[in-house]
C-alpha cells in the first residue's frame, strides 16, 4: 500500500535546476537508494557555455546511476574512461574508496540537444565501501526489455519478474523504467520491503488519488498498484536496506570520519582527476565561498547526516 509520496523540490546545479526527490525530510532512503535527481527536460542552445557542465567532482561510498530519456551527456573519469550516454543506456559508476568525475554536454555544445533524465546514487554495503572504484557503460541492448498490453519494460539494475540485468551491483535491488500508454496497469515487484516508483512523464492513479510529474511514490510491503491516467514515463526502484549512511556533499559513507577525510583529501589535491578534464575542479562549498555549481552532490555545504 502507499504509504508516503514526495515532491521534488528544485535544486540549482550550475546554471540550471533540477528536481531533487532523495534524500528528503521524510524519507532518506529507499532500499539502497540515497540520492534521486530529476534532470529536465531541458533545452540546450547550440554554443552551450562550458559553464553549464558540471564539472570534476569526488565521490566516496557509493554507486552513481546516470539513465537518459532524451538527449546526451559525456562522463570523464579518474579511471580513464571517457563515454557518452544516450537515452536507453545506463552509465554505472562505483565510487568505491574515491573517484573522481565530470559529465559535459558536448552534443548541445555542437549542435543544441534537449537533455531528460534521472541521475541516482546507490550506497555500497559496508564491507564494499571501499572497493576499487570502477566505471562500466551498459549499452541499450544487453538490458532486458519486454512489452505486453500498452506496457513496456526496461531493467536497468538488479533483478524483477523473474529477469536480471547485466548491471554490477553489490546489493539487492532492483531499478527499471516503464513506459505505459494510457489505462495501462502495473504492480511493483514485491520481494524487497523498501520500493517506490517515480512519475517523470505523465500521470497514473494510485488508490483513489492521481499523481504527476515529479512525485515519487513509496510503499509499504504489500500490494503497490499504478494505473496511468496518459502515457507515462515511471522509474520504479527498491532493494534491501543497508543501515544508517552519512551524506555530505558529494560523500556517502557509514562513517562520519571517513567523510571528514574524504573532504581533507580533497581540499588537499590527493584525489586522482579524470583523464583529459583535470583543468578545473568544483571546491568543497565552503571553500568556494557561494553554494554555486556544486556537481551532482546533495544539498552543498550541509554537515554529515544519517540518511
Amino acid at each position: 500500500m502507499l504509504e508516503l509520496v514526495i515532491d521534488q523540490r528544485r535544486r540549482r546545479i550550475g546554471t540550471f535546476e533540477v528536481g531533487r526527490v532523495l534524500p528528503g525530510a521524510k524519507r532518506r532512503m529507499v532500499g539502497p537508494f540515497v540520492f534521486f535527481d530529476h534532470l529536465g527536460p531541458i533545452d540546450f542552445p547550440r554554443g552551450l557555455a562550458r559553464e553549464a557542465d558540471v564539472r570534476p567532482h569526488p565521490h566516496i561510498g557509493l554507486a552513481t546511476v546516470t539513465y537518459l530519456f532524451r538527449g546526451q551527456i559525456v562522463h570523464r573519469d579518474s579511471v580513464g574512461s571517457e563515454q557518452a550516454i544516450e537515452p536507453g543506456e545506463m552509465n554505472w559508476m562505483i565510487a568505491g574508496a574515491g573517484i573522481t568525475h565530470s559529465e559535459r554536454f558536448e552534443k548541445a555544445r555542437a549542435e543544441g540537444d534537449s537533455v531528460h533524465g534521472i541521475q541516482a546514487w546507490v550506497a555500497l554495503p559496508t564491507e564494499d565501501e571501499e572497493t576499487s572504484p570502477a566505471f562500466i557503460h551498459y549499452g541499450r541492448e544487453v538490458l532486458p526489455l519486454w512489452s505486453e498490453r500498452a506496457v513496456s519494460t526496461r531493467l536497468l539494475a538488479g533483478e524483477a519478474f523473474g529477469a536480471r540485468s547485466p548491471v554490477r551491483t553489490l546489493s539487492p535491488l532492483f531499478y527499471l523504467h516503464w513506459t505505459l500508454g494510457s489505462g495501462a496497469r502495473v504492480a511493483l515487484p514485491d520481494r524487497h520491503a523498501e520500493r517506490a516508483a517515480y512519475v517523470a512523464a505523465g500521470r497514473v492513479r494510485c488508490g483513489a488519488y492521481s499523481y504527476g510529474v515529479g512525485q515519487l511514490l513509496v510503499f509499504s510491503p504489500g500490494e503497490a498498484v499504478l494505473t496511468a491516467e496518459e502515457p507515462a514515463q515511471v522509474l520504479a526502484l527498491g532493494g534491501e536496506n543497508l543501515g544508517e549512511r552519512y551524506l555530505e556533499w558529494n560523500f556517502v559513507s557509514s562513517s562520519r570520519e571517513r567523510i571528514e577525510q574524504a573532504k581533507r583529501d580533497w581540499r588537499a589535491g590527493r584525489f586522482a582527476m579524470p583523464r583529459n578534464d583535470s583543468e578545473e575542479r568544483i571546491p568543497l562549498p565552503q571553500d568556494a565561498g557561494d553554494s554555486g555549481n556544486s556537481g551532482d552532490s546533495g544539498d552543498p555545504a550541509r554537515a554529515a547526516q544519517p540518511l
